[in-house]
């Protein structure tokens, strides 16, 4: 089951059963933005909009995503901000390089299947000196968790999987260019740090150097 079907057979519950469970994690992570007036910034797998009421003024929103129904019911999220909707992938971006100043990321690396292809599009698309805001539940390198891992096949096929390392899901990016990236935090915020909120800063590359 693609992730664009399965999602628009969730998309009449999906608030519902999500909504009351993130929406604590959410403002709080947005809360990190900031100052944003001027900026433009990205949604990355805006969903439903469950973000869209906790996003500052100021700046100018875009927000994506792959399944047409899930961006309906993002349509009728209320908030103070007007939300640009586009359909699209976020595996690959329909957007140039260095196009926005943030991007937003929350929980979408651990349900796309490849959160790797996820994170090098997301360093794309920042401009040098931007920042990716990650909000998502990942392992740490060598925890068992055996029933997570034993559990991902069959969630990651539904809604979202387990068993996503982020340090691995990095360093992947890394080893394919992207070394123009530092982790600015990295903290810790429910289910004893199996959901954690992590912000990256794409470095300023050094004249001469390669990307």
């Amino acid at each position: 089951m693609s992730l664009r079907h399965s999602y628009t057979l969730l998309a009449p519950i999906y608030d519902l059963v999500v909504r009351r469970a993130t929406q604590v994690l959410r403002k709080r992570s947005l809360h990190r933005l900031g100052d944003v007036m001027g900026q433009t910034i990205l949604v990355a797998g805006i969903g439903s909009g469950l973000d869209i009421p906790w996003l500052p003024v100021g700046a100018r929103y875009v927000g994506v995503d792959i399944t047409p129904a899930m961006l309906r019911k993002a349509r009728h999220q209320r908030g103070d901000v007007v939300v640009a909707l586009h359909a699209g992938d976020v595996m690959a971006l329909p957007y140039p390089s260095d196009a926005f100043d943030t991007v937003i990321m929350h929980l979408i690396l651990a349900v796309v299947p490849h959160p790797e292809k996820a994170l090098m599009e997301a360093i794309r698309v920042v401009k040098p000196g931007g920042h990716i805001l990650i909000l998502d539940k990942f392992l740490r390198q060598g925890q068992r968790a055996p029933l997570r891992r034993w559990l991902s096949p069959i969630m990651g096929r539904i809604a979202t999987r387990t068993d996503v390392v982020f340090e691995d899901v990095l360093a992947t990016c890394l080893r394919s260019g992207q070394r123009s990236l530092e982790v600015v935090s990295d903290d810790p915020v429910l289910a004893q740090g199996w959901f954690r909120n992590i912000l990256l800063r794409k470095t300023e590359i050094p004249s001469g150097s390669k990307a």
